[in-house]
């Protein structure tokens, strides 16, 4: 069976911080999809995140390039395992020169949190039980 991946791609303004970030999350870099304008940061076998410099990145789109620390164009979240696992990321993420966002969302059957990573995009980090999902 054919897995769709997703590429996300993000501009950044500083690729040796943000590649340093994701690195000290426990993500790894493809080689072979990163440059001195952009890294492929692998978050799972079907999820990557693009980092791309800004100069590189405005040369894919006639836009302006949004000013993530002030404004919001996406959230991206990720899946974690368990509870224990959105709070060592999120607070891996901290440490690692990200900032807290947002309130810590507690539903019982749901739990998340959430980062900006160094150039102002946020990532949401969830928890749901599964049997909650399967009801």
């Amino acid at each position: 069976m054919y897995q769709q991946m997703i590429f996300v791609n993000l501009p950044v303004s500083d690729l040796d911080t943000s590649k340093k970030f994701f690195t000290e999350l426990g993500y790894t870099i493809n080689p072979q999809f990163s440059d001195d304008n952009a890294a492929c940061v692998v978050i799972s076998d079907t999820i990557f995140a693009m980092l791309l410099t800004k100069p590189f990145y405005q040369g894919f789109t006639k836009k302006q390039i949004a000013d993530s620390a002030k404004t919001s164009e996406v959230m991206l979240c990720l899946s974690a395992q368990s509870r224990e696992k959105v709070d060592e990321l999120v607070d891996r993420a901290i440490g690692a020169g990200g900032s807290a966002t947002g309130d810590t969302q507690d539903q019982g059957f749901m739990y998340s949190r959430a980062f900006d990573d160094p150039d102002g995009h946020t990532w949401e980090v969830v928890w749901m039980d599964p049997a909650a999902v399967q009801g």
